[in-house]
């Protein structure tokens, strides 16, 4: 067993990236909307994704090189643009995910409320770990993490249910209006934009590096990483569903107002002896998503420079995540109150963008550059093409009902 888990690391990290607005927001305000009503959109936009993300490992245990060598060897063009497409988004995403963060410990740990501070302290106490501790901290930092964060939500969601009166309804709905948006966001998110599937390819290199793994353990490890997200999705949308729907609050759009509202309801119905376990299962859940974000940012820009520039003897990890650390703490200072415009602009990006990376995944892992024996299975490549036509359909249905 103690082999087996040593094995576990970049799926780790896959569901610790996965695991944070989009589960403790988006899933927790789709059980409170919806009850139980949209569990149907979690699994299906879950199936869908799956080869995408499973791509990452695959093909990075086949070739030894990360998907963004891939993108490179099929043309640069494509490269560029996801420099670009990151430029515009890494800075964005590391604040949002990082002001949650700062609002649920000022909640748990009290010391400040302000949110300037907190969102400091996180920084910079992540920026460090990740610099002296590399990846192998990181590494064994997830495991302790993800395993509080399991425990916690699937006791927080089994105490919810054992209180609740309610009669389980699992009628499933399909939203309309408004609801209609916000079911495209809620699958755009779920369980996290398809960029990472690179991430976890340049995860899957670096474990790889301390430790040998067979593909076979490699895609186990994704498994178990994947399955994680989809479990607690569920136990999101449940707690949600059980503690939230019909309550008749009115949820803040700010994820710090939100992180206190969360929290503030669930031991107002589960009681205030949950106040702790509630707040370290919110707490963990986007302290996960923060640091591996700002690693996994300036890990794929620094191998996306690397290529770009021809120079593979010279780390760039450094400086990019010293940058990202910089102008995270910069928009806190100056750019606070346009976080709503900026949180969008990202938005739209990963969810317009999410077909470009599917069909790229794809391309790659049935070309020529893939050895033919680790090429997706034919049932695999169903619904992949499945997939893409989802994913394509989900792109322009956003666009229609955001914009006309």
């Amino acid at each position: 067993m103690i082999k087996l888990i040593s094995k576990l690391g970049p799926g780790l990290l896959f569901a610790g990236a996965a695991i944070g607005v989009s589960h403790l927001v988006q899933s927790t305000r789709a059980g409170a909307d919806f009850g139980w009503g949209l569990i149907w959109a979690l699994i299906l936009v879950n199936i869908f994704k799956y080869p995408f993300f499973q791509y990452g490992p695959r093909y990075a245990m086949a070739t030894g090189e990360s998907l963004l060598d891939g993108y490179y060897k099929v043309g640069k063009v494509f490269l560029v643009t996801y420099f670009i497409l990151n430029i515009a988004t890494m800075f964005t995403i590391q604040t949002a995910v990082t002001i949650v963060t700062a609002g649920l410990a000022s909640s748990l740990f009290g010391l400040t409320d302000n949110m300037v501070v907190w969102s400091l302290i996180i920084t910079v106490g992540c920026y460090l770990i990740l610099l002296f501790g590399k990846y192998q901290l990181l590494d064994k930092m997830i495991k302790i993490i993800i395993l509080i964060l399991a425990v916690s939500t699937i006791f927080s969601t089994g105490v919810a249910s054992f209180n609740s009166s309610e009669v389980l309804n699992l009628e499933q709905v399909f939203p309309t209006g408004t609801g209609l948006v916000f079911l495209v966001a809620f699958m755009g998110w779920m369980p996290a934009p398809l960029d990472i599937s690179i991430w976890h390819s340049i995860w899957a290199i670096e474990k790889n590096k301390n430790e040998k793994i067979t593909q076979k353990e490699s895609l186990f490890d994704f498994n178990v990483g994947y399955i994680s997200t989809v479990i607690l999705g569920i136990c999101f949308v449940s707690l949600g569903a059980l503690v939230m729907f019909n309550s008749g609050v009115s949820f803040s759009n700010s994820g710090s107002v939100f992180a206190g509202q969360l929290i503030e309801l669930y031991t107002s119905n589960l009681g205030d002896s949950f106040y702790l376990i509630i707040s370290i299962c919110a707490f963990t859940t986007m302290l996960s998503t923060t640091i591996t974000c700002l690693d996994a940012s300036p890990r794929t820009m620094s191998r996306a420079t690397q290529l770009l520039t021809n120079n593979n003897n010279k780390s760039y990890y450094f400086h990019w995540i010293s940058l990202l650390s910089v102008g995270t703490m910069l928009i806190f200072y100056y750019l606070l109150s346009e976080m709503g415009a900026l949180v969008e602009l990202a938005t739209i990006l990963s969810f317009v963008t999410a077909p470009f990376y599917a069909i790229l995944n794809y391309k790659l892992v049935v070309s020529n550059n893939m050895p033919e024996s680790h090429r997706p299975s034919k049932s695999m490549r169903i619904l992949s093409v499945a997939g893409i036509l989802f994913l394509s359909l989900f792109a322009l249905g956003y666009i229609l009902t955001r914009f006309i």
